[in-house]
Order: structure tokens, then C-alpha cells, then sequence
């Protein structure tokens, strides 16, 4: 028997509209929404749902609400990719368009990937493009 990985839950103070930028950020699919929770799920995640095995579905973002401010630096943050085909620099100026920051966590200038956060300031990164 194996586990599934569900979700990654990202606590907010305002969570509705963390996950509307992430919604918006990623083209994801709200599945649930409640005052202090919401679900983001992959738009070929439920079709997968209904074809695949369940523990090879891939995983949601789940946003909860939370009292507390972020008060430091995340000990997870997630990394995404745009593939060979697409423009990273126009990925990155999409995603600053939408409200996300550059982070300066000491990466260096000679990095291949970009710290950004978004409007909770929640980091993440845009890696160089990829294949898979």
C-alpha cells in the first residue's frame, strides 16, 4: 500500500484571495471553496481522477485561513518550470504583472532560476526551462 501526496497546504490570512492569484498564476481549477479554505486542482486532474488509479493523481494546492502573519523565511517553497518552448523571461513578467515580487534569499547573479513570492509573500521559484 502506498500513500497518496494530496496537497500542499499554504496557510493564509486571506486565502480566498491567495488562491485566486495562484488560480490565476497557475490556469488551475477550483474544486472547493469555503470562507477558510480553498482547493486548486490541475485542469486534467479530474479527468485523471476518473481513468487513473487514485494514489496517480496528481496533487492540489489547498489554501487555510490562518490568524497569523508570515513572520519567516518558508522552510518549503515550491519550483516550476516552463517548458523549452516557452518564453521564461515573459513567464516571469506574466507572474510580476500579477502581483508577484522579486526575493533576494542570497542566490547569487549566476543562478539558472528566479526567487519570486507571491502577494502573501510566500516564496517560489521559476527554474530555467525544461523538457519534463
Amino acid at each position: 500500500m502506498a500513500l497518496r501526496w494530496y496537497s500542499t497546504v499554504i496557510e493564509s490570512t486571506r486565502p480566498r484571495e491567495l488562491a485566486a492569484w495562484w488560480r490565476e498564476a497557475l490556469g488551475w481549477d477550483e474544486v472547493y471553496a469555503a470562507r477558510d479554505e480553498v482547493v486548486l486542482v490541475p485542469p486534467w486532474a479530474r479527468e485523471l481522477s476518473e481513468q487513473l488509479p487514485f494514489h496517480r493523481v496528481p496533487p492540489g494546492l489547498v489554501f487555510v485561513l490562518v490568524e497569523h502573519e508570515k513572520t519567516s523565511k518558508d522552510r518549503l517553497h515550491l519550483d516550476f518550470a516552463p517548458h523549452t518552448g516557452d518564453d521564461r523571461d515573459a513567464e516571469i513578467a506574466r507572474l510580476e504583472e500579477l502581483g508577484a515580487t522579486r526575493v533576494d534569499v542570497g542566490q547569487g547573479d549566476d543562478v539558472t532560476w528566479t526567487v519570486l513570492a507571491d502577494i502573501d509573500g510566500n516564496e517560489f521559484c521559476v527554474l530555467s526551462s525544461r523538457e519534463m
